[in-house]
């Protein structure tokens, strides 16, 4: 793919001959130039080379090339950490592969469900963030899902999960002495429907949140 300027120039060159859309005509530059294997994948190519040293093109002529497109999520990973990858990359990598090639959506783990993230950063001690989970008096003010907690590190991680199956975990991170960020990672989800409903419903439970803390 071009560069995102010199596909703009693209683009609006196909413009002036066609009197395409913008929209219609980016789809056509790009469906002659190939798919876009940094969003098929979700993670820019530039990280990715830099963390593993190949970009997605790379990626997919190694592992197509060791027949991963057959294989379950656990080779592929497996495959990827023996060419020196560590861990959490081989993971993106495996992962990023599997999207390009649609074995899974973004979103999508490999048993077929689906889990998203949440992130917001809170003007308060990683203790009062974290007790704002924990207990119980004060999560029922902005989160009134019944949850258990099934493990926890106070001030650093807590574990939690619904009835239904779907867990519910949070990391914070302190950003200095009054600033705290919080990321939610939700798994368990059944379809990218509820992924989108549920995205929408934490930004709201985020707002609460922040409101009573204020």
């Amino acid at each position: 793919m071009p560069k995102h300027k010199d596909l703009k120039r693209v683009v609006r060159s196909r413009m002036r001959k066609t009197g395409e859309s913008y929209t219609a005509a980016r789809l056509q530059v790009t469906r002659k130039r190939g798919p876009d294997l940094a969003v098929l994948a979700g993670r820019s190519d530039g990280t990715v080379k830099r963390a593993t040293g190949k970009g997605w093109p790379e990626w997919v002529r190694v592992l197509d090339a060791a027949g991963a497109k057959e294989k379950p999520h656990r080779d592929i990973a497996r495959y990827v950490a023996s060419l020196g990858i560590p861990g959490w990359w081989s993971q993106t990598v495996t992962v990023g592969y599997e999207r390009i090639r649609g074995k899974r959506e973004i979103g999508q783990r490999s048993d077929g469900r689906y889990a998203l993230s949440k992130s917001r950063t809170f003007a308060v001690p990683a203790s009062r963030l974290f007790d704002a989970f924990a207990k119980p008096r004060v999560r029922v003010r902005w989160l009134p899902d019944p949850l258990s907690v099934r493990r926890s590190a106070p001030g650093k991680v807590i574990r939690m999960e619904r009835r239904d199956g779907t867990r519910i975990d949070v990391w914070f991170t302190e950003k200095g002495p009054s600033k705290t960020t919080a990321a939610l990672e939700e798994t368990n989800v059944g379809d990218r429907a509820t992924v989108e409903r549920r995205k929408a419903y934490w930004a709201e439970r985020f707002d609460a949140l922040a409101a009573i803390l204020r």
